[in-house]
């Protein structure tokens, strides 16, 4: 059982943005930048093209929504997304605001307290359609 699929179930606390029967958001706890966002399916599997194409089709939906909602709630140049899926052997999408190529290389972190992760995430959620 992966770490995502622990938070999925509520075993781990996280900072949830949005979910549905199938798709589940959260703040990344180690952000690139302020409202790096995780967007993993409820179903674990370790790579993205083994998803089923519904499968892929509705977590690219699904982030989308949730880009859509942090460019509502996060002053940046654009929101990017990188897949890559070494870290945690769960398909998960960074979705992550960028204001310069840094921000999205995994090489600065961004410092947060528990009271920026609520806020972020309220507001995020707030956002989400």
């Amino acid at each position: 059982m992966s770490i995502f699929t622990k938070i999925i179930n509520g075993e781990i606390p996280s900072y949830k943005i949005a979910e549905d029967d199938t798709y589940f958001a959260f703040l990344d706890i180690n952000p690139n930048a302020k409202g790096h966002t995780l967007v993993v399916p409820k179903r674990e599997e370790n790579k993205l093209f083994d998803l089923s194409k519904d499968e892929y089709l509705g977590l690219m939906d699904f982030s989308y929504r949730v880009a859509k909602a942090i460019e509502k709630t996060i002053p940046c140049k654009r929101v990017g997304m990188s897949v890559i899926g070494l870290e945690v052997p769960h398909v998960h999408v960074h979705l992550i605001p960028l204001n310069a190529m840094a921000d999205i290389q995994f090489s600065k972190k961004e410092q947060l307290t528990n009271e920026e992760f609520v806020a972020l995430a309220e507001g995020i959620s707030g956002n989400f359609k």
